[in-house]
């Protein structure tokens, strides 16, 4: 399989995010990737892309996230890019903490970090970049 790099940017709205879904689907079947890699790497990377969207942007639909996935014959790696201010991603409180189990906010990290095989942050935590091996 030779390497594949797929590119898609949205503006800052999140009805967009059904054309994430669609690109994942359609990489899932083009390259053969299971339903349960597919339905990992789909969870994981609509929560960054809403992140994006939400807390980077501030739903500024001037302002685009970029998607960029890139398939081998071992891995698909996914990087966002946002245009926002950024955000400490060494500072994420634990949702699974007695103090945050209530909280209607703060899983979608906790979501990317469990599902994607590795997770780095970069920009100020304005890109993200989470691996899925295969």
């Amino acid at each position: 399989m030779a390497k594949s790099d797929n590119l898609l940017k949205l503006p800052s709205r999140v009805h967009y995010l059904k054309r994430v879904e669609n690109l994942i689907s359609n990489l899932s079947s083009h390259y053969k990737i299971s339903i349960e890699a597919k339905e990992k790497i789909s969870l994981a990377v609509l929560e960054a892309v809403n992140n994006a969207m939400q807390h980077g942007n501030k739903h500024d639909h001037r302002k685009n996230v970029t998607i960029r996935f890139q398939v081998s014959e071992t891995c698909i790696s996914c990087v966002i890019k946002d245009e926002g201010e950024g955000f400490d991603f060494l500072c994420i409180p634990d949702p699974t903490l007695p103090e945050n189990i209530e909280k209607i906010n703060g899983r979608g990290v906790f979501l990317m970090n469990h599902l994607a095989d590795s997770v780095h942050y970069s920009a100020e935590g304005r890109h993200v970049k989470m691996v899925f091996k295969l």
